[in-house]
């Protein structure tokens, strides 16, 4: 009897012993594996984000460093998984379908207040893209609900921006200021219409529907979510645009702008805001706060 328990015993640890060893082999294995399969992500979003990013500048979209960041953004959004490049994809393009969309009518709008530029710069697509990326990073470092929320919030709002200034400036009509509602001219940062502010939330819904059909995984409310987030990283780019950030004028022309040189060709003078806070850097803020909303909307929720 107790012969026939030494064995058992003897048996059972040996078995133990080898899934011991097993384990880390298995664990090994599966990382190798998963490291193959995000170089080849690597390599395939590499090509789909220079044949994207090539196209858009043979367009005008992008400059040259634009272009560079668009394309470094793509590739780490297909390192993340294919569900985050085909998000990046449908922003890149909504967004910039929307900016080429009567873009002459648009110029002519807004020529006294916007700068224009041929295509967007590096800096202007780290503004709309960076955060997004950014929280990509934390989630491959280390893979979380809370991040991968964050990077949908902050896309949200720069979608959400993006529709409502797009749209607002050709559509919505005077615009009024979200802080004071005044009156301001068209194209000045801090101005909101009824449409434009409408298409910015259905900007916001746009990525939060594709989210919640390409990530089955997160939270069920994960639609809710990215859509309130972005939604009031819209709504806080607004408000930074009409507080803090940098507003020039033209002292011949008596107008408010964000050129340093208006069309009549005089050199407009610094008056209001902070002289580093761009509308670029207004942008990002926007996405910031997108995604802080959505980390801390998924707490609440989940509590």
């Amino acid at each position: 009897m107790w012969a026939t328990c030494n064995v058992r015993t003897r048996a059972e640890s040996e078995q133990f012993t080898a899934l011991a060893f097993a384990r880390p082999a298995v664990i090994l294995i599966a990382l190798v594996i998963d490291f193959q399969e995000m170089i080849l992500r690597v390599l395939a979003g590499a090509v789909a984000a220079g044949a994207v990013t090539g196209f858009a500048r043979g367009r005008g979209m992008l400059s040259p460093e634009g272009q560079g960041m668009a394309f470094t953004i793509g590739v780490l959004a297909a390192a993340a998984g294919w569900a985050w490049a085909l998000l990046l994809i449908a922003f890149f393009v909504s967004s910039t379908g929307l900016t080429i969309w009567r873009a002459e009518d648009k110029r002519r709008r807004t020529i006294n207040t916007m700068p224009q530029v041929s295509g967007r710069t590096a800096r202007q697509v780290a503004a709309n893209g960076g955060v997004f990326a950014l929280f990509l990073l934390l989630n491959l470092r280390g893979a979380s609900p809370r991040w991968q929320l964050a990077a949908l919030g902050a896309l949200a709002a720069a979608n959400a921006d993006t529709w409502a200034t797009e749209i607002g400036v050709l559509l919505g009509g005077t615009p009024r200021s979200i802080f004071t509602w005044q009156r301001v001219a068209l194209g000045m940062s801090g101005g909101i219409t009824v449409l434009g502010t409408l298409a910015g939330v259905a900007g916001a819904l746009f990525i939060a529907e594709l989210a919640a059909l390409m990530l089955p995984t997160l939270d069920p409310r994960t639609l809710l979510i990215v859509m309130l987030a972005g939604t009031v990283g819209m709504l806080s780019d607004s408000i930074a645009g009409a507080t803090v950030q940098a507003r020039r004028y033209c002292d011949r022309c008596r107008e408010w702008t964000e050129r340093r040189v208006h069309p009549c060709g005089y050199r407009t003078t610094h008056r209001h805001g902070f002289t580093w806070m761009t509308n670029d850097t207004v942008n990002a803020i926007g996405a910031v706060i997108g995604a802080c909303t959505a980390i801390t909307l998924h707490r609440l929720l989940r509590g």
